[in-house]
């Protein structure tokens, strides 16, 4: 072989040893143990780390909770009452405390928060005998610590914190609200009568 082939043929195998070790060459990372690296850097790294981490949040279970049986539960049984449960009694010809007790065969005592009872004064002429009704002695008067008086969001903040109420109400919304807690059972007026939701043991309840 000539010189000037010899030349070729080493460039060219020249050419493709450099484009092997191009297509080899691997890039060199620093350990995040390495002594070189400062401490601000690795504390910037763990930092990194800790904003990729998704939170997980639990909601905290009742402790009177067995499953979704609520133990809390039990005669004399308290229930929430809100403006809308008194209204239709009234306009159903029902008796308040003797229907509960027919629905759940068991002693209840009726229990009206702050918010409800301002809810009724502020509804005026209209609803003067649903509050009356309501200032009933065998009624029992809930005090209200938090702010507002919107009776629904009270209703429901209170069952939550407290496992031992049911909540009776006609109200779609709030009814759609008490379902999300578990472990309260909802008492409605269904064909003139009092009916129980989540509470399969009494006599008007629905059947499952």
């Amino acid at each position: 072989i000539n010189a000037e082939a010899w030349g070729h043929l080493n460039r060219s195998i020249m050419g493709k040893a450099q484009k092997t070790r191009k297509f080899a060459q691997v890039k060199r990372m620093i350990s995040p143990k390495d002594a070189r690296l400062k401490p601000k850097d690795q504390l910037k790294e763990k930092i990194a780390k800790k904003k990729d981490e998704k939170i997980r949040e639990v909601t905290p279970v009742s402790s009177a909770l067995f499953f979704k049986y609520n133990t809390a539960l039990g005669p004399p049984y308290q229930i929430l009452v809100d403006t809308n449960f008194i209204n239709f009694s009234i306009q159903n010809k029902l008796d308040i405390l003797k229907s509960m007790m027919d629905c759940l065969l068991a002693k209840c005592i009726p229990c009206v928060t702050d918010c409800v009872m301002a809810e009724l004064e502020k509804l005026g002429h209209k609803y003067r005998l649903a509050l009356r009704l309501a200032k009933d002695p065998r009624f029992e008067r809930l005090p209200c610590s938090h702010s507002g008086t919107y009776a629904d969001d009270c209703l429901v903040q209170r069952v939550t914190q407290h496992k031992c109420y049911m909540v009776a109400t006609n109200d779609k919304d709030l009814k759609r609200r008490i379902r999300k807690i578990p472990g309260i059972p909802i008492m409605y007026i269904i064909n003139r009568k009092y009916s129980i939701e989540r509470m399969p043991d009494a006599l008007g309840a629905p059947p499952i």
